[in-house]
């Protein structure tokens, strides 16, 4: 029951990090994903079998140390953002800290709930941590994660160029990542957690 409650979590948290996307990007004047009916919560506008179900339960019942997956990206033009300098980092950072926005507001939540429920309180951390993992796992500077293109925009463009064509490869990197050094990113997650919840 524990692992259904999860997917059901990262699949509402993957979709908030991707709508806030094309929200950040509307915001800087393209209007991209709006055309293409993206910029809703609709689940049906945003899900993919393989990163939104599938890949997700698989790590949840084989106990990886965290879980991972994706939306379809929301797409978006950067030549109409406003802000041609730093829009890409602010579309490419509106995805994480959707995700810390929902774990500070259910991490509030349990801190002023009185714990009547163990097992609803523990329901409500499941939130707060899936959502962390969500903003510090998109972080990583890997490409195509949204830490590639908020560092992408402090390079020199021929760097800059070099460093995000990589991103025809990123599935790959990501795996690796996951599998060689994933557990680097457990120690922050659960330090975030702890000055959240406050435990």
């Amino acid at each position: 029951m524990i692992e259904i409650f999860q997917i059901i979590v990262f699949i509402f948290s993957a979709i908030a990090h991707e709508y806030m996307h094309g929200w950040m990007a509307y915001r800087l004047g393209d209007s991209t994903a709006k055309n293409a009916g993206r910029l809703t919560l609709n689940p049906l506008a945003h899900l993919e079998w393989f990163g939104s179900f599938f890949l997700p339960l698989v790590m949840i019942i084989t106990k990886m140390p965290f879980v991972f997956g994706w939306a379809k990206p929301v797409p978006y033009n950067p030549y109409n953002l406003k802000d041609r300098k730093y829009g890409e980092a602010k579309v490419a950072l509106a995805g994480p800290l959707a995700n810390f926005i929902i774990a500070l507001s259910f991490g509030l939540l349990i801190r002023v709930l009185p714990v009547f429920n163990i097992t609803f309180i523990g329901l409500l951390g499941v939130v707060v941590y899936i959502n962390l993992v969500l903003m510090v796992f998109n972080l990583v500077p890997i490409p195509p994660l949204d830490g590639s293109k908020i560092l992408a925009v402090f390079l020199s463009p021929s760097v800059r160029a070099r460093y995000l064509g990589s991103e025809r490869a990123g599935f790959i990197l990501i795996i690796l990542f996951v599998m060689l050094a994933g557990g680097m990113i457990i120690p922050i997650v659960n330090f975030l957690f702890r000055m959240i919840v406050g435990s």
